[in-house]
């Protein structure tokens, strides 16, 4: 999540704004591989849930895992097929990932895709919010959704699952019934309560362990695993101008 980049108005330039941000950096590029490294093995599946313009995909791809990934935004999703529509490894699901099936309203930021979003919380907590006053969500659009437990039933269980889907990350959660050996899900400042609930929500399923990586850094902020209380204090004693990051759930660790 990059809520500070100003995208020009309208889909197409923002999604090539996107393409240029998540694709177009090297020394970003082999920090997200060094990162996935300690989680994924070639052969392993991997599921990206709000895959965006699918930068975690190509990063997924390079260490050989297979990918499942879904992303609801029509132009995203386009984005997605142009890069990997030919690989027979990755397989794109055009839906939103909730704690039930069915249908729901995703708020779309024309301007910068990135933030779209199925969590009305999370557009009312990113109103007048330091850093978020540019951002309005001008348009929604009915989208379907899956969960967890049925990705699972349907591709089998993934080495590593990557949730980030602003501010709906604890219904993504809700969704799943059993362990998945690593899941990362993404935290903001402006709702750190969402966090929370992901860590209360990860303890009913595992002897789970945390660690962070803050911003787009791509790198472990701690030396070992966390317990969930350790981590919940972490991310409460951050600054705002944090903004946001991924927390790694780690089982067993």
């Amino acid at each position: 999540m990059m809520p500070g980049i100003a995208y020009p108005r309208g889909t197409a330039k923002a999604l090539a704004r996107s393409l240029r941000v998540y694709h177009g950096d090297a020394e970003r590029n082999r920090a997200m591989d060094a990162l996935y490294a300690q989680f994924l093995a070639p052969g392993d599946l991997a599921f990206d849930i709000g895959a965006h313009v699918g930068d975690r995909i190509s990063s997924f791809r390079r260490l050989g895992a297979r990918v499942v990934a879904l992303e609801p935004q029509p132009g995203p999703a386009r984005a997605i097929r142009l890069i990997h529509g030919r690989d027979p490894l990755v397989t794109l699901v055009q839906a939103a990932c909730g704690d039930r099936e069915g249908v729901i309203e995703l708020k779309i930021n024309s301007a910068n895709p990135t933030v779209s979003t199925a969590s009305d919380a999370f557009v009312g907590a990113a109103a007048g919010a330091d850093g978020w006053q540019d951002q309005v969500w001008d348009r929604s659009l009915g989208v379907p959704c899956t969960t967890l437990d049925a990705l699972i039933a349907a591709h089998g269980v993934p080495a590593l699952a990557k949730i980030d889907v602003e501010g709906f990350e604890a219904h993504v959660l809700a969704g799943l019934t059993r362990p998945i050996p690593v899941i990362s899900f993404e935290f903001t400042t402006i709702q750190r309560d969402v966090a929370e609930a992901c860590l209360a929500l990860l303890e009913t399923l595992g002897p789970y362990r945390f660690n962070v990586a803050l911003g787009e850094s791509q790198r472990l902020e701690l030396s070992e695993g966390a317990s969930a209380e350790a981590m919940g204090q972490f991310l409460r004693e951050l600054p705002h101008a944090a903004n946001s990051g991924d927390v790694y759930a780690v089982l067993g660790a």
